[in-house]
């Protein structure tokens, strides 16, 4: 019973008020500190945000379905960054694992198989790479003591480049070598809204999520999971393997990337592919983080986060056209981050004790080693 108690105030906040309450304020903020700064550069901030909401939720036609697919991606980025969170990791690999995935979706270019089957093994060869790419670091962190923020960082580089690679070397097209191959019908996912990038690939990214809720609150593996992140030490006692937990966070937070790289390659017209410079996958990982942070860390808050975050996006490429005097895309850009910046601060706050702690054990590790050189 203490336990369960103990688990289920992680979600009270400092301030003793409701997180989606939190949110919403938080929200407020930002939206009126971004209409502050519009406004000392001269720009209407009303004409601008009705443009942002216009935008990005303005109607069904077009606009929802524009930012939901924007969002399908952050959601499963989210998940990585989340799950190894309530582990008591910082999963920063996210970019990098979602890069394998989509390269191992692509692989399914050279299969022939009908649909749905064809579509299925794209979505589990994505699944796969993004698991075994995250268990890299999982196993430096048991094996050696390495630091997840700094093996996920490497590895996200070590992905950049190895896709970069094989774009160019080995999935590349042989009528245009700009991008790779391109997935087949039989492998995409059908397109829910014609004239949009909305793809069934919502429902994939909303049920992993869901499952993720289920397995994280409803089952004695998720408890385990949060207890370990909790309190590590008091849950090694009480007989939970950390070891399995740190396995288990990192391969699940794998396949949520390795799903966001198939939603992103087989779920995106019109290229259904890989361009050369990875525009269409950069920054996504990293962007995910955000929405974990302003969905609190749970998977029904990231669902909700990803779809404001969606709109951001879709409405804020109408804040450049909309009205007598448009807000210019490096004034949009800062007035987004504001807003994100203020939704994060609170989910920041309360994990700021653990970003101490980390820092504090990269210090010790060092200390020693420098010691030995000197």
């Amino acid at each position: 019973m203490r336990e369960g108690r103990l688990l289920r105030g992680v979600h009270r906040t400092h301030t003793g008020v409701h997180p989606a309450l939190e949110s919403v304020l938080a929200a407020i903020l930002g939206l009126l500190v971004g209409a502050v700064i519009m406004l000392l550069w001269g720009y209407d901030p009303w004409q601008a945000y009705w443009a942002l909401l216009k935008g990005a939720f303005g109607g069904f036609g077009y606009e929802i379905p524009t930012s939901v697919a924007r969002g399908v991606p952050l959601i499963l980025t989210a998940l990585t960054f989340s799950i190894c969170l309530r582990a008591g990791m910082f999963n920063i690999g996210a970019e990098g694992q979602m890069y394998v995935g989509a390269a191992a979706a692509v692989t399914v270019a050279y299969l022939r198989l009908p649909y749905p089957w064809h579509l299925l093994v794209g979505v589990l060869l994505a699944a796969a790479a993004g698991a075994i790419w995250s268990l890299g670091p999982a196993l430096l962190k048991l094996t050696r003591g390495v630091s997840e923020v700094i093996s996920t960082i490497m590895f996200n580089w070590i992905s950049r480049f190895l896709v970069f690679y094989l774009v160019a070397y080995v999935l590349v097209d042989p009528r245009q070598a700009q991008r790779t191959v391109r997935i087949p019908f039989s492998a995409r996912f059908p397109i829910l809204v014609p004239g949009t990038d909305l793809s069934a690939a919502v429902y994939m990214a909303l049920g992993f999520a869901l499952l993720v809720y289920f397995l994280l609150w409803h089952t004695a593996v998720g408890y385990e999971v949060r207890a370990a992140g909790l309190n590590p030490t008091a849950a090694r006692y009480g007989g939970i393997s950390i070891r399995r937990t740190v396995l288990l966070s990192f391969a699940l937070g794998g396949v949520a990337a390795g799903l966001a790289g198939a939603a992103t390659t087989m779920g995106l017209p019109p290229t259904y592919a890989i361009i050369s410079g990875l525009p269409d996958l950069m920054n996504l990982g990293f962007d995910g983080m955000a929405v974990a942070m302003v969905g609190r860390n749970h998977p029904i808050g990231i669902l909700f986060a990803a779809l404001f975050f969606g709109g951001l996006n879709a409405g804020g490429r109408v804040m450049q056209f909309y009205g007598e005097n448009p807000v210019p895309l490096e004034m949009v850009r800062v007035v987004m981050g504001t807003i994100v910046l203020a939704m994060a601060i609170p989910e920041l706050v309360r994990i700021f004790p653990a970003l101490v702690r980390a820092g504090r054990a990269l210090v010790r590790r060092a200390g020693p080693a420098q010691g030995e050189e000197a």
